[in-house]
This record gives C-alpha cells, structure tokens and sequence, in this order.
C-alpha cells in the first residue's frame, strides 16, 4: 500500500466532515469495492446517503449515529474524544462556546505538535493587544520590552500579556531582530477556516468592548463616533459592504502616505449589521 493510501489521523482536522470526507476518499483508494453503502451497513443505520448528506452539510452527525461511524471508523480512544469534539465544535452557536472548544482541542499535546501555527495565529487574532504590539513595532524608538509596552498601550495591559504578545509576534515570524533591533516584516498568517472565524469574532468582540470603554470617556479630540440607521432593499447589502471595503482601503492608504512620524496606534471599526430579519435569498 502506498503512502497516499494511508487514511488521514482525525487529530489532523478541525472540521469532522473535511476529516470524514478525506477518510472516504482514501479508504476506496484502499479498497476499491467500499462504498457509502458499506459504511452505512457497518455502522448500522439505513440510509446509504447518510454519509454523502453529513459530509456536504445537509445533515447532522447526532448522537445515536456516534457510535456506528467511530466503529467503522476504528478509532482510538483519545480519537473517539478527539472526534466527539470536533463534532460539538460543530453544533456549538455561542461564540464562547466555539472559542472553549477550539482552546481545548488545541491544548491536547498530540495535536499541538501538528497544528502549533495554527494555535499561534488563534491566539494573534484573540487578543486585542497583540496586533497594537506589532504595530507599535513600526515606531523609531521601539523597545521590545514588556516594560516599554505597558506604558504605551492603552487601556493597560500586564508584562506578561506584553510578554506573551512579544514571543507570539516572533513565533510568527512578524518581528525579527536585525542590526541588534527589532523590526516588523510583512509576513501574514493563515489558519483553517474554524479557527479563523472564531479568532476573528473574539477580535472584533475585543476591540467593540474598547470602543465602548472610550465612548464612556469624557472628551477627546482623537476620537470619533458616528452611526447611521436606514431603510434600505437588501439588494444594496453587497454594494454597502463593498464601499465600506474601499473605505477601508482608503484610510489605510491616508495612514500608509503621511510623511509624519508615526507614533501613535489607532483602531478603526466599522460595521454593517441587521436590525430587523432579512430575506438572505434577495442579498
């Protein structure tokens, strides 16, 4: 048998129907005569379509089908745990709910190994303050010293949030000493589409609680709040959406052009959202 015959481990996957997916497609490589029938019959429930139906979304894997898929699908014991959370992941809606269960799927130390970057980019994305630190790194006197960085961020964070910002920033690979300085690269970070989701919804539920610290504040000439609230087709959502994108663009090329030293870190958040229940088949 080849190595590309080999079925994909369940640990390597943040998505139960990417992983069963994958596994159907490497177990007919195996075995040329197994089917989606044959799965069904080995794990015991009727419907030969099940499966197919799991793996594009149109179904649910419920609880009374756990035990027959595990069977066929001969896991382990720490797999059997492994592949029950990822199928919780999947039915959990609160965003506390998703981010507790990405946290534990990640901390387990057989797939921490296999997805370290990915936790990384979690962990960038979670957390407010470490996009400010590497931004901050921009700045001619900047000092990677967690002293240094509590003093300038604002509200305050810890020297060992700042710590922990510093060490992710360069696991990253988005700071780097050079010249006995440390400078910030233009590396990105990607990570799998659960976790990304999660880390971004943490991040925009990080800065919206900022935003409503400052909004208390008296006075402030760097600040600005505006709002708007209309009665629009919800055939223009996509145009809306596109000239906030441009917006966007444009204010980070104004930041980007200056001339002026950049000393200071800002946050711009803009959102578009419903107030009343839309019909999604007319966006």
């Amino acid at each position: 048998m080849s190595k590309s015959h080999h079925l994909p481990s369940v640990m390597d996957y943040l998505s139960y129907r990417v992983f069963l997916e994958r596994w159907i497609v490497q177990k007919k490589k195996q075995s040329p005569h197994f089917s989606h029938r044959l799965f069904a019959k080995k794990a015991g429930y009727k419907n030969p379509s099940l499966l197919g139906l799991i793996i594009k979304g149109e179904r649910n894997l419920t609880d009374n089908l756990l035990p027959g898929f595990m069977k066929v699908l001969e896991l382990s014991s720490d797999e059997k745990t492994f592949f029950r959370m990822l199928v919780s992941l999947d039915r959990a809606e609160l965003l506390t709910e998703r981010t507790l269960i990405i946290e534990n799927l990640l901390a387990r130390r057989r797939f921490h190994n296999a997805f370290q970057i990915e936790e990384a980019s979690f962990l960038y994305l979670s957390r407010w303050y470490i996009p400010v630190i590497r931004e901050l790194a921009g700045r001619k006197d900047f000092r990677a010293d967690p002293k240094w960085l509590v003093t300038k961020i604002s509200p305050k964070i810890t020297l060992s949030e700042a710590q922990q910002g510093l060490d992710l920033l360069f696991e990253l690979g988005m700071l780097e000493s050079a010249d006995e300085q440390v400078i910030q690269t233009d590396k990105t970070i990607t990570t799998p589409h659960e976790v990304a989701s999660i880390a971004v919804r943490k991040y925009h539920q990080g800065m919206g609680s900022l935003a409503v610290q400052n909004l208390e504040k008296k006075g402030g000439k760097e600040r600005h709040f505006g709002a708007v609230t209309a009665l629009v087709p919800p055939q223009i959502i996509p145009r809306l959406k596109k000239e906030i994108t441009l917006f966007q663009e444009r204010m980070l090329h104004i930041c980007d052009e200056s001339t002026e030293e950049q000393t200071d870190v800002i946050q711009l958040n803009i959102q578009l959202f419903p107030l009343t229940n839309i019909n999604k088949e007319q966006i």
